[in-house]
Protein backbone atom coordinates (compact mmCIF):
# COMPACT_ATOMS: atom_id res chain seq x y z
CA UNK A 1 0.00 0.00 0.00
CA UNK A 2 1.37 3.01 -1.34
CA UNK A 3 2.25 6.34 1.53
CA UNK A 4 -0.90 8.31 -0.25
CA UNK A 5 -3.33 5.86 0.53
CA UNK A 6 -2.48 5.15 3.72
CA UNK A 7 -2.59 9.07 4.95
CA UNK A 8 -5.80 8.92 3.11
CA UNK A 9 -7.47 6.13 5.15
CA UNK A 10 -6.03 7.90 7.94
CA UNK A 11 -7.50 11.25 7.05
CA UNK A 12 -11.02 9.25 6.31
CA UNK A 13 -10.88 7.65 9.72
CA UNK A 14 -10.75 10.78 11.43
CA UNK A 15 -12.90 13.20 9.87
CA UNK A 16 -15.55 10.42 9.64
CA UNK A 17 -15.16 9.66 13.54
CA UNK A 18 -18.87 9.58 14.99
CA UNK A 19 -20.33 9.73 11.67
CA UNK A 20 -23.74 7.67 11.19
CA UNK A 21 -23.05 4.02 10.58
CA UNK A 22 -24.20 3.87 7.27
CA UNK A 23 -22.04 6.45 6.63
CA UNK A 24 -18.91 5.67 8.57
CA UNK A 25 -15.43 4.44 8.28
CA UNK A 26 -16.66 0.60 7.38
CA UNK A 27 -18.79 2.03 4.63
CA UNK A 28 -15.72 3.45 3.07
CA UNK A 29 -13.85 0.63 3.62
CA UNK A 30 -16.13 -2.30 1.58
CA UNK A 31 -16.52 0.38 -1.16
CA UNK A 32 -12.85 0.49 -0.93
CA UNK A 33 -12.53 -3.06 -1.26
CA UNK A 34 -15.50 -3.32 -3.41
CA UNK A 35 -13.83 -1.32 -6.21
CA UNK A 36 -10.63 -2.94 -5.87
CA UNK A 37 -12.46 -6.07 -6.73
CA UNK A 38 -14.16 -5.28 -9.85
CA UNK A 39 -10.91 -3.15 -10.69
CA UNK A 40 -9.40 -6.22 -11.12
CA UNK A 41 -11.53 -6.58 -13.73
CA UNK A 42 -11.21 -3.48 -15.57
CA UNK A 43 -8.29 -1.52 -17.25
CA UNK A 44 -8.20 1.62 -15.18
CA UNK A 45 -6.08 3.58 -13.09
CA UNK A 46 -5.82 2.16 -9.48
CA UNK A 47 -4.69 5.69 -7.56
CA UNK A 48 -7.91 7.32 -8.92
CA UNK A 49 -10.34 4.32 -8.32
CA UNK A 50 -8.87 4.06 -4.63
CA UNK A 51 -8.60 7.63 -3.53
CA UNK A 52 -12.31 8.25 -5.19
CA UNK A 53 -13.57 5.14 -3.25
CA UNK A 54 -11.78 6.20 -0.05
CA UNK A 55 -12.96 9.95 -0.09
CA UNK A 56 -16.18 9.89 -2.07
CA UNK A 57 -18.52 10.51 1.10
CA UNK A 58 -16.51 12.76 2.96
CA UNK A 59 -18.91 15.02 3.46
CA UNK A 60 -22.15 13.08 2.28
CA UNK A 61 -24.80 16.20 1.49
CA UNK A 62 -27.50 14.53 3.74
CA UNK A 63 -25.95 15.31 6.57
CA UNK A 64 -24.15 18.84 5.91
CA UNK A 65 -27.52 20.93 4.95
CA UNK A 66 -27.54 18.94 1.49
CA UNK A 67 -23.52 21.26 0.50
CA UNK A 68 -22.40 19.37 -2.74
CA UNK A 69 -19.53 21.40 -2.53
CA UNK A 70 -17.89 20.41 0.85
CA UNK A 71 -16.68 16.77 -0.13
CA UNK A 72 -15.18 18.26 -3.19
CA UNK A 73 -13.22 21.45 -1.08
CA UNK A 74 -12.38 18.77 1.57
CA UNK A 75 -11.10 16.39 -0.62
CA UNK A 76 -9.32 19.10 -3.19
CA UNK A 77 -7.18 20.35 -0.64
CA UNK A 78 -6.43 17.28 1.02
CA UNK A 79 -4.91 15.83 -2.06
CA UNK A 80 -3.35 18.90 -2.56
CA UNK A 81 -1.81 18.84 0.31
CA UNK A 82 -0.57 15.36 -0.37
CA UNK A 83 1.26 16.55 -3.67
CA UNK A 84 -1.53 14.81 -6.09
CA UNK A 85 -1.02 16.05 -9.30
CA UNK A 86 -3.44 18.40 -10.92
CA UNK A 87 -4.90 15.76 -13.14
CA UNK A 88 -5.60 13.13 -10.28
CA UNK A 89 -7.17 15.70 -8.44
CA UNK A 90 -9.52 16.30 -11.31
CA UNK A 91 -10.85 12.84 -11.97
CA UNK A 92 -10.63 12.12 -8.12
CA UNK A 93 -13.43 14.95 -7.78
CA UNK A 94 -15.62 14.16 -11.03
CA UNK A 95 -16.17 10.85 -9.61
CA UNK A 96 -17.18 12.34 -5.94
CA UNK A 97 -19.57 14.69 -7.81
CA UNK A 98 -20.92 12.27 -9.92
CA UNK A 99 -21.16 8.77 -7.73
CA UNK A 100 -24.66 9.46 -6.46
CA UNK A 101 -27.31 8.25 -7.05
CA UNK A 102 -29.58 11.21 -6.74
CA UNK A 103 -27.66 12.68 -9.64
CA UNK A 104 -27.90 10.09 -11.95
CA UNK A 105 -30.03 12.01 -14.75
CA UNK A 106 -27.00 14.52 -15.02
CA UNK A 107 -24.23 12.53 -15.72
CA UNK A 108 -23.72 11.47 -19.59
CA UNK A 109 -23.42 7.70 -20.10
CA UNK A 110 -20.41 8.08 -20.98
CA UNK A 111 -18.80 7.46 -18.16
CA UNK A 112 -15.12 6.76 -16.99
CA UNK A 113 -14.33 3.85 -16.35
CA UNK A 114 -13.04 4.92 -12.47
CA UNK A 115 -16.13 6.13 -12.08
CA UNK A 116 -18.20 2.84 -13.27
CA UNK A 117 -15.93 1.06 -10.70
CA UNK A 118 -16.51 3.17 -7.83
CA UNK A 119 -19.74 3.93 -8.75
CA UNK A 120 -20.56 -0.06 -8.76
CA UNK A 121 -18.82 -0.79 -5.52
CA UNK A 122 -20.92 1.86 -3.60
CA UNK A 123 -24.10 1.12 -5.23
CA UNK A 124 -23.10 -3.05 -4.21
CA UNK A 125 -23.23 -1.73 -0.50
CA UNK A 126 -26.40 -0.16 -0.56
CA UNK A 127 -28.12 -3.47 -1.48
CA UNK A 128 -27.96 -7.11 0.19
CA UNK A 129 -27.81 -7.64 4.01
CA UNK A 130 -25.55 -4.74 4.33
CA UNK A 131 -27.95 -2.77 2.26
CA UNK A 132 -31.50 -3.17 4.29
CA UNK A 133 -28.68 -2.84 7.44
CA UNK A 134 -27.49 0.38 6.50
CA UNK A 135 -31.36 1.57 5.01
CA UNK A 136 -32.74 0.78 8.41
CA UNK A 137 -30.28 2.21 10.18
CA UNK A 138 -30.68 5.78 8.23
CA UNK A 139 -34.51 5.51 8.60
CA UNK A 140 -33.83 5.23 12.43
CA UNK A 141 -31.57 8.01 12.48
CA UNK A 142 -34.15 10.38 10.39
CA UNK A 143 -37.19 9.10 12.83
CA UNK A 144 -39.16 7.53 9.33
CA UNK A 145 -41.56 4.89 9.80
CA UNK A 146 -40.48 1.50 9.30
CA UNK A 147 -43.89 1.02 6.80
CA UNK A 148 -47.16 2.18 6.62
CA UNK A 149 -49.57 0.40 3.97
CA UNK A 150 -51.48 3.52 3.08
CA UNK A 151 -48.26 5.30 1.99
CA UNK A 152 -47.27 4.42 -1.76
CA UNK A 153 -43.39 4.77 -3.39
CA UNK A 154 -42.28 7.78 -4.89
CA UNK A 155 -41.47 6.67 -8.22
CA UNK A 156 -39.72 8.58 -11.06
CA UNK A 157 -39.16 11.59 -8.84
CA UNK A 158 -36.67 14.46 -9.43
CA UNK A 159 -33.45 15.01 -7.96
CA UNK A 160 -35.06 17.82 -5.69
CA UNK A 161 -38.31 15.43 -4.75
CA UNK A 162 -35.65 12.70 -3.83
CA UNK A 163 -33.54 14.79 -1.34
CA UNK A 164 -36.45 16.05 0.73
CA UNK A 165 -38.41 12.56 0.60
CA UNK A 166 -39.38 11.92 3.98
CA UNK A 167 -40.46 8.09 3.19
CA UNK A 168 -40.88 5.14 4.91
CA UNK A 169 -37.78 2.78 4.89
CA UNK A 170 -39.83 -0.38 3.14
CA UNK A 171 -40.68 2.34 0.39
CA UNK A 172 -36.89 3.25 -0.06
CA UNK A 173 -36.71 -0.35 -1.14
CA UNK A 174 -38.81 0.63 -4.64
CA UNK A 175 -37.32 4.10 -5.13
CA UNK A 176 -33.44 3.31 -4.82
CA UNK A 177 -32.52 -0.28 -3.92
CA UNK A 178 -34.26 -2.26 -6.06
CA UNK A 179 -33.43 -0.16 -9.23
CA UNK A 180 -29.69 -0.53 -8.04
CA UNK A 181 -29.17 -3.96 -10.18
CA UNK A 182 -30.41 -2.38 -13.52
CA UNK A 183 -28.20 -0.21 -13.03
CA UNK A 184 -24.67 -1.31 -12.37
CA UNK A 185 -21.98 -0.31 -15.18
CA UNK A 186 -19.54 -3.11 -15.00
CA UNK A 187 -19.92 -7.22 -15.64
CA UNK A 188 -18.57 -7.48 -12.54
CA UNK A 189 -21.09 -5.38 -10.60
CA UNK A 190 -23.85 -6.86 -12.31
CA UNK A 191 -22.84 -10.28 -11.06
CA UNK A 192 -22.26 -9.41 -7.59
CA UNK A 193 -25.99 -7.60 -7.43
CA UNK A 194 -27.60 -10.51 -8.66
CA UNK A 195 -27.42 -12.59 -5.28
CA UNK A 196 -27.72 -9.33 -2.69
CA UNK A 197 -30.97 -8.35 -5.03
CA UNK A 198 -32.76 -11.47 -4.96
CA UNK A 199 -31.92 -11.36 -0.99
CA UNK A 200 -33.56 -8.17 -0.82
CA UNK A 201 -36.74 -9.81 -2.50
CA UNK A 202 -36.82 -12.15 0.09
CA UNK A 203 -36.47 -10.04 2.55
CA UNK A 204 -39.15 -7.97 1.46
CA UNK A 205 -41.35 -10.79 0.83
CA UNK A 206 -40.70 -12.41 4.65
CA UNK A 207 -41.38 -9.49 5.70
CA UNK A 208 -44.92 -8.53 4.60
CA UNK A 209 -46.02 -12.02 5.69
CA UNK A 210 -45.15 -10.97 9.13
CA UNK A 211 -46.76 -7.48 9.03
CA UNK A 212 -49.85 -9.40 7.58
CA UNK A 213 -49.58 -11.95 10.22
CA UNK A 214 -50.09 -14.47 7.57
Amino acid sequence: MSPLIQNTIRFVKEKLHGAEAGHDWFHIERVWKLSKKIGETEHCDWEVVELSALLHDIADPKFHHGDEDLALKISCDFLASENVSTEIIEQVLFIIKNISFKNRGEVSSDLPTELKIVQDADRLDAIGAIGIARTFNFGGFKNNLIYHPEIPPKLNITKEEYKKNQGTTINHFYEKLLLLKDLMNTQKGRELAEERHDFMLKFLEEFYKEWNVE
